[in-house]
């Protein structure tokens, strides 16, 4: 008995769509990439919670003729390609003829299409691959696409889906791939009946400014330097922050031929170039546009088209550090003077041959010998006075550890008469099993942590309200994921109200973070909840908590006394798990004596 058997249609593209469509952005990106395809001038994306219900897109494109539509939902079916050899000649941004047909197969779809050429448009409607029906209609030209109770038919795989929160968040990152690199086209962003996005059609730097440019005093385009070089190879163009503006919340975008793409061996070129500019654990933001002739990359390489081969990398890297590390060098070189205070050189503005010398403004009278001199310091002397040897007595003072470093209530783990060494970051502590190194930064990261985490735990934070109110600004994908993680930051401290549909007023920040500026203090919170996908409640607290006890633990510049590095040992090695930090780091080191002694053979 024979059993090899075609699978039906039905179910093949349901087995199509697992790698095609895995969640409501995946659709959004197929269903306006092919607008964009269509010629579109304005598309408008309409979204219900968050694409579950409902992923709507309108675009004025070219539309389909009656045939067309009905074909566009089969599998292989599409405009783009006709041979195998067109695969390397595309500008395109879909050519498998994939999409739509997995996307009808694991969703309710209608579509209202009409070409500028015919009098009536197509309604069509599928439900999981099965022809509703189709139908004559009155509707605008180009296409309007309605994707309906995603995953219905495939129940598994709508349990999955992460929280609205999340999957909204997801369609914006797409959504910012798309209109990024098409400026020209106005785009509109609504989900439940909110505009979250309204991007009119510009050109790039506006394009950027209108979707980031939401925090700070400066504008957000102002703080970058554009890139510009042509080769026979590629042609670089875009732009990248400047040194001093480098932050953790970086934004770097890779584009070519008008599609995005991640590539960390281009990336790992940019940071090359930076080497030695940046400070700490910053990042620049870049926005790099490569066009380069089709048959030399592959895009056919992953469904989602992000991955993108090049034939020649290496070369292209060389000429990417080149042009990055140009334009550095030039913003550099180019530093602003001003010479045309009251006081100071006045420079000439006729450069011809017989122009005036300089004018130098300066006061013929002043003599350094007999200028009467400033009033002299009173008290001076307070200054030399002996110190005082008794603890009771000193003043406090300021430069101490941070006030949670306070509320400990541990018993000493350590003898008494025992005194750590310090040295760099470093403190040394002999044991009976030999010579142990505490990176004593990582461990009141440590120490922090457990603190944040438990006041969040039992709800018990402690808020420090502000002299002013410090009104932030947010791109809509951040105010979406600090919706989801406001109440969790209101258990830390923070006292947060929403101030205006793209802005969060904070009146009270936690005590710990003493007169660090909130906003710092938030984006870095969201930059961390955001790299580690967290979604469940428990994993937000444990990135908030880390976030926190980052920004406000002791720097590794900071020379402990005795008594705080004494402290900090006490506090550390009353935890549970002391030799990690949450996020993995090392924060001890135990050198045995058998270690130490085949240091010296």
């Amino acid at each position: 008995m024979d059993i090899i058997h075609l699978l039906p249609d039905s179910v093949a593209n349901q087995i199509a769509a697992g790698e095609v469509i895995q969640r409501p952005a995946s659709c959004l990106k197929e269903l306006v990439e092919n607008s964009l395809d269509a010629g579109a001038s304005r598309i408008q994306v309409i979204v219900r919670d968050a694409g579950r219900t409902l992923l709507q897109v309108i675009d004025d494109g070219s539309g389909m003729s009656e045939t067309d539509a009905r074909m566009a939902f089969e599998r292989h079916a599409t405009s783009k390609i006709s041979k195998a050899q067109d695969l390397f000649a595309l500008r395109t941004m879909g050519f498998r003829g994939e999409a739509l047909a997995s996307i009808c197969a694991v969703a309710q779809v209608e579509v209202m299409t009409r070409r500028k050429e015919d009098e009536v448009g197509t309604l069509l409607e599928i439900h999981g691959s099965e022809v509703i029906r189709q139908e004559p209609c009155q509707c605008p030209v180009g296409t309007n696409i309605k994707v309906k109770n995603l995953f219905f038919n495939v129940p598994v795989r709508r349990k999955f889906l992460k929280t609205d929160q999340t999957e909204l968040r997801n369609l914006l990152t797409e959504f910012y791939h798309i209109v990024l690199v098409y400026p020209k086209v106005q785009f509109t962003f609504v989900h439940n009946d909110e505009v979250l996005l309204e991007l009119p059609a510009g050109t790039e730097k506006q394009r950027i400014e209108a979707i980031f440019g939401k925090s700070g005093s400066k504008t957000y385009t102002g703080q970058f330097v554009d890139v510009a070089t042509d080769t026979e190879l590629v042609s670089i163009r875009g732009f990248i922050g400047k040194p001093e503006a480098a932050s953790k919340n970086a934004q770097q975008y890779f584009f070519v031929n008008g599609r995005y793409m991640r590539h960390p061996y281009f990336h790992k070129a940019i940071m090359t170039a930076y080497s030695g500019m940046l400070a700490g654990e910053t990042n620049p933001s870049y926005f790099i546009y490569f066009d380069v002739a089709p048959e030399t990359i592959d895009v056919n390489i992953h469904p989602t088209k992000t991955e993108i081969k090049f034939q020649d990398e290496q070369m292209i890297f060389q000429i990417l550090m080149a042009a990055v590390r140009e334009s550095l060098g030039k913003f550099n070189l180019t530093p602003s003077l001003d010479f045309n205070r009251e006081g100071e050189v006045e420079m000439p503005t006729d450069h011809g041959a017989n122009t005036a010398k300089p004018h130098v403004v300066f006061d013929p009278n002043y003599n350094p010998f007999t200028h009467s001199p400033k009033p002299s310091v009173q008290g001076w002397e307070k200054l030399y006075s002996p110190r005082t040897t008794s603890h009771e007595q000193q003043p406090p003072t300021n430069d101490t550890l941070s006030p949670s470093f306070q509320l400990s209530t541990f018993t000493s783990h350590l003898p008494a008469d025992l005194t750590p060494y310090k040295y760099n970051k470093y403190l040394l502590l002999p044991t009976a099993s030999g010579l142990m190194l505490v990176h004593y930064r990582r461990a009141h990261i440590k120490v922090l942590y457990e603190q944040y985490y438990k006041q969040m735990t039992l709800g018990k934070g402690v808020s420090q309200q502000l002299l002013f109110p410090e009104v932030i600004d947010l791109s809509p994908d951040d105010i979406v994921l600090l919706d989801s993680i406001i109440d969790e930051l209101r258990i830390v401290g923070f006292d947060i109200d929403q101030f205006s549909k793209t802005a969060y007023s904070v009146s009270g920040i936690p005590a710990t973070l003493n007169d660090q500026n909130a906003q710092t203090a938030l984006l870095n919170i969201l930059l961390a909840v955001r790299e580690t996908g967290a979604s469940a409640t428990d994993n937000w607290r444990k990135q908030i908590a880390l976030s926190l006890a980052k920004d406000t633990a002791i720097p590794v510049s900071k020379n402990l006394t005795d008594e705080e590095a004494k402290q900090l040992l006490d506090q550390l090695f009353a935890l549970p798990d002391y030799r990690l930090t949450p996020d993995g780091k090392t924060i001890c080191v135990l050198l045995s004596d058998d270690d130490l002694a085949r240091k010296f053979t």
